[in-house]
């Protein structure tokens, strides 16, 4: 592997600084440094972050490929500055057994734009009823440790209990899809006064804070970790404070939907801005972001959820839940947490690398960018600003909310393991 000098590179936004790679390792960081035959790459005062971390990725292959693959979701993650993604369960077949979550793994190995680790399913066939074989997934080749039945909320107290007891004994997490299910029938969009207005059967924030607040007991009680998926309200927001402030081991992930949009785009009846859980006001929209620069939700994850044209492209009643978020996510944290001053770059490699890295316990990534460190690195154009085409994306399906919104920020260089994935924002 050849030597790579990445010249004038602001590290975390930092002062610019040279970043020597030499066979998959970051050699020298500093000023000035040279290396005799090293393919250089110019940053000029571009922004060098460690190699990003989603926790929350739907690839869907096996079973719909339709809407993704681990290819094309791998290569769509490296466009967007990521070096490792995790894959939800909820594939046909569901990956609830060793051989479905090391399929996918192996995917992911062939493919390299990134690290693929599966996520493995709290019970099986995603139905609530029975646990999964979360030990032989653990023990697999693709070593699960991050356990969800994201799409569905593992309702059952008990199941939700003995899931946690579980993952204990070798240190897994469950990430829990926070929806009462009953409480939400028939829901379209978040309960207010929108849905009022529309006429829409409302999803209300209760019925996510009611399971946030029962698995924080009792994860407190067996002494366990849980990690609540997708965050959306400000109600959620004070009772994981509370939960922290007690010492009990929650983590929390809010996507970049949930920080820019509100539900009064619904008013349009696109179903692009139909997602679950359902976007919400523009108070929860504030809580979020405060809680996310305070550091109460502790990462950002995209919850990447592609689908085909035609599941979209609908009315709104029959369109599928979900948006793409792979290639826009550092754009929207960008502007929305960075251009407001909540957060600096420094902030943004913590809460999209390092904590989802620990999270998970993704080996080589969210490291420091220092020497002797894996070099999964992604550069940023920090001063561009340009609209969402979708037409360009690398992901296969394009069912993205931003669609001819400006956005600042660019990728323009990912390295995976000090291999090229993205050169000048084109995929190699």
């Amino acid at each position: 592997m050849s030597k790579i000098l990445i010249r004038g590179a602001k590290v975390l936004g930092g002062e610019p600084q040279d970043v020597l790679i030499d066979g998959g390792t970051i050699a020298a960081v500093g000023a000035g440094l040279s290396a005799g035959g090293a393919e250089v790459v110019e940053a000029d005062g571009k922004v060098l972050l460690p190699g990003l971390v989603d926790l929350h990725t739907h690839l869907r292959e096996p079973g719909r490929e339709d809407s993704e693959t681990v290819l094309t979701g791998t290569r769509a993650a490296a466009s967007g500055g990521y070096t490792t993604v995790f894959a939800m369960a909820n594939t046909f077949p569901v990956a609830d057994t060793a051989g479905v979550v090391e399929q996918v793994w192996r995917l992911g190995q062939e493919h390299g734009y990134c690290d693929v680790q599966p996520i493995g399913a709290v019970t099986v066939g995603l139905e609530g009823k029975k646990l999964a074989e979360l030990g032989a997934m653990h023990e697999s080749a693709a070593g699960v440790t991050v356990f969800s039945d994201d799409g569905k909320c593992v309702h059952d107290a008990v199941i939700m209990r003995r899931a946690l007891e579980y993952v204990k004994a070798f240190g897994g997490v469950v990430a829990q899809h926070a929806q009462e299910p009953r409480l939400t029938e028939g829901a379209e969009m978040n309960e207010g006064i929108v849905s009022a207005e529309l006429g829409l059967g409302g999803w209300p924030a209760v019925a996510e804070e009611s399971i946030i607040a029962r698995d924080v007991l009792l994860a407190d009680h067996v002494g366990s970790r849980v990690h609540i998926c997708h965050l959306s309200t400000a109600g959620s927001v004070e009772i994981v404070r509370w939960a922290k402030s007690r010492g009990i081991a929650v983590t929390a992930e809010v996507t970049p939907h949930h920080l820019l949009l509100t539900d009064e785009l619904v008013r349009t009846y696109n179903p692009v801005y139909k997602v679950n859980p359902p976007l919400r006001t523009e108070r929860d929209v504030m809580a979020l972001r405060e809680a996310l620069a305070d550091g109460t939700i502790d990462i950002v994850a995209t919850d990447h959820a592609p689908h085909p044209h035609e599941d979209k492209d609908c009315e709104w009643a029959a369109a599928a839940m979900g948006m793409v978020g792979l290639e826009t996510a550092l754009s929207v944290v960008q502007e929305t947490m960075v251009d407001t001053g909540l957060l600096d770059w420094a902030g943004v490699a913590d809460r999209m690398s390092v904590k989802p890295a620990q999270i998970g316990q993704a080996t080589g990534h969210g490291r420091p960018v220092s020497a002797g460190e894996p070099a999964n690195l992604t550069l940023v154009d920090t001063a561009y600003r340009g609209l969402v085409e979708p037409a360009g994306f690398a992901s296969r399906s394009r069912n993205t909310p931003y669609e001819g919104r400006e956005l600042p920020g660019r990728v323009t260089h990912t390295w995976l393991r000090g291999k090229a994935t993205l050169v000048d924002g084109k995929l190699t």
